[in-house]
């Protein structure tokens, strides 16, 4: 690995303070007019200030979100993009990507003097980059998180944060151990309506918690396996499949071309774990924060499920339902038949917020209730805004590795108590299983490899166009 960079731009740093202090005297003897904004004159802040950041992944969650939110926010600046497929990196500044409903727009401009990679690698090399946001596919979010960290770079990364407990618990003491400032990326805890259902439980508005009720309504279909495809011009496939297992191209396991549509990797298993995990850890991360339990675990779970074809392409769980106890005496009951909500129910009342901005309560006094000040008040902050503050303070996010491990792990425990079909001992501290080998096999890699080594060499996929 090498430091020089190949970019869409042809230059080879974006003009920042850092960039100008390793001028010379000399090389700034003819007259140069410095713009005000360059100095953080007129309302702006000067470059020395802005916290530079590398995109790494540009699929349809960064761009509806993640990507507009930084490009937008004067105190950064998006310096570098990376992405496998070649048709997303030569993103610019359109105004006609319609997302989830609404065009996703961004201040024009800003998108023109960012450097480009398609190996991820090259990005986190460059010694101008102060943080990366991980949009990836989830099966390489602890990887490249790993690599982020050895490279000295901050760290925002898209939930779920590991496709296996193991190596979720592998990042969090690696994050641990580093000065590094780390956010998992999900922003229920940034809704007005989940701070407000959290801080009445904390503060016993609702009696003693008993019961929690999550529920998700997302079920992904079955598929069999596809025709082998030649893998399209522009997509380095063999870096997309990176720690995953070597299985052959086709457009379904990957994501649709030149199309934000839903990706095929979401419905198979050596990518993601399905809905239980990954959508469902909106949920859990809010049902944990209430118990007061997001840096630790339930003692027993039992559940059942319904699984596709395990040979298919497409073979995520469909339907599930889990039941959680927590040494505290909650129950957490999980399940996908009902709108997304989570619910908590104490001695003394209820209250559910219900996805994406409803909250409901009984008693209905409970909508109004005052938090007193010196009850527990919790910050109502826009999760990435969250990430800014904490890299220019070195202080702890709200939703760290730990706390993000712990949440990504609520829907890794229901998975595998469903695929065992046992009622589960666990123990929070060890994050092993008490009662059941075969339950703490899966704790791991279904190919029981340790996480990828980023910097070996590739390997190599079998046909190509």
């Amino acid at each position: 690995m090498t430091r020089q960079h190949t970019e869409a731009s042809g230059l080879s740093h974006p003009l920042t303070r850092r960039r100008l202090l390793r001028l010379s005297a000399s090389a700034l003897a003819v007259p140069y007019v410095i713009p005000s904004s360059a100095l953080g004159l007129a309302g702006t802040v000067a470059p020395s200030e802005r916290i530079t950041i590398g995109m790494i992944g540009l699929g349809r969650q960064a761009i509806a979100y993640n990507l507009p939110y930084f490009l937008g926010q004067r105190d950064a600046q998006v310096v570098a993009l990376s992405d496998v497929d070649q048709w997303r990196l030569d993103l610019n500044d359109q105004r006609d990507i319609v997302l989830y409903g609404r065009k996703r727009t961004w201040p024009k401009g800003r998108l023109e003097r960012c450097a480009r990679y398609r190996d991820f690698r090259a990005l986190l090399a460059r010694d101008d980059v102060d943080a990366v946001m991980i949009t990836t596919p989830d099966h390489w979010h602890v990887n490249m998180a790993l690599a982020a960290i050895k490279a000295g770079k901050d760290i925002c990364c898209e939930k779920p944060l590991s496709t296996c407990i193991a190596e979720g618990r592998l990042l969090a003491d690696t994050v641990a151990r580093s000065d590094r400032v780390f956010r998992t990326d999900s922003e229920f805890r940034s809704y007005p309506m989940t701070v407000r259902a959290v801080e009445l439980v904390r503060n016993g508005r609702i009696g003693q918690l008993k019961t929690i009720r999550m529920s998700i309504p997302i079920t992904d279909p079955a598929l069999p396996q596809q025709p082998e495809m030649l893998v399209p011009k522009g997509l380095d496939y063999d870096m997309w499949l990176g720690p995953a297992p070597l299985k052959p191209y086709t457009e379904k396991r990957v994501h649709p071309r030149k199309s934000y549509e839903r990706a095929g990797w979401f419905r198979n298993t050596d990518y993601c774990q399905g809905v239980i995990c990954n959508w469902g850890y909106h949920l859990s991360t809010v049902a944990q924060w209430g118990n007061d339990t997001e840096r630790t675990g339930p003692v027993e779970i039992k559940g059942h499920g319904s699984f596709p074809p395990a040979d298919g392409l497409w073979n995520v769980i469909r339907d599930f339902n889990v039941e959680y106890r927590f040494a505290n005496g909650v129950r957490l009951l999980y399940d996908s038949v009902k709108s997304p909500h989570v619910r908590f129910e104490g001695t003394a009342g209820w209250v559910d917020y219900i996805f994406p901005n409803r909250l409901d309560a009984e008693p209905k006094s409970l909508l109004t209730a005052k938090i007193g000040p010196d009850e527990q008040h919790f910050p109502l902050k826009h999760e990435k805004r969250d990430f800014l503050d904490c890299v220019k303070t070195r202080g702890k996010t709200l939703e760290d590795a730990e706390v993000g491990h712990r949440s990504t792990s609520i829907g890794q425990l229901g998975l595998i108590a469903c695929r065992v079909g046992k009622t589960l001992r666990w123990d929070p501290d060890k994050e092993q299983f008490t009662n059941n080998d075969e339950a703490n096999r899966l704790l791991r890699r279904p190919d029981g490899r340790p996480p990828w080594n980023v910097w070996a060499p590739q390997k190599t996929s079998r046909v190509r166009s």
